[in-house]
């Protein structure tokens, strides 16, 4: 089975909407993703100088990671997903899919 994680960057459109920009991923989006077949785990990382993006990083596990990026391009033209809250558009948000390629533990 293929791991490997959809990272996304973003950050809230304005200072007003950042309450309920956190209140929607944290209640509603992280849940709706990790309904997804193959999201295992979900985590969101705030900036240490509080200037830059947040990020999500969402772990995958599934004999073709794609898949789960192909789930949420759906999910998001059907209308199954809600409608991001306080997200800023311009730009707009990075999200890249990355495979693992190798593990180190202790």
């Amino acid at each position: 089975m293929a791991k490997g994680i959809l990272y996304v960057e973003t950050r809230p459109a304005s200072e007003e909407e950042a309450a309920a920009y956190h209140s929607w991923y944290e209640e509603t989006h992280m849940r709706e993703m990790l309904g997804l077949d193959g999201v295992v785990a979900a985590r969101r990382f705030a900036p240490v100088d509080g200037e830059s993006v947040y990020v999500a990083v969402y772990e995958i596990e599934a004999d073709d990671i794609t898949t789960v990026q192909a789930q949420l391009a759906a999910a998001s033209r059907s209308g199954s997903f809600s409608t991001p809250v306080g997200v800023q558009t311009d730009p707009p948000p990075t999200v890249r899919l990355y495979r693992e390629i190798l593990t180190h533990t202790s």
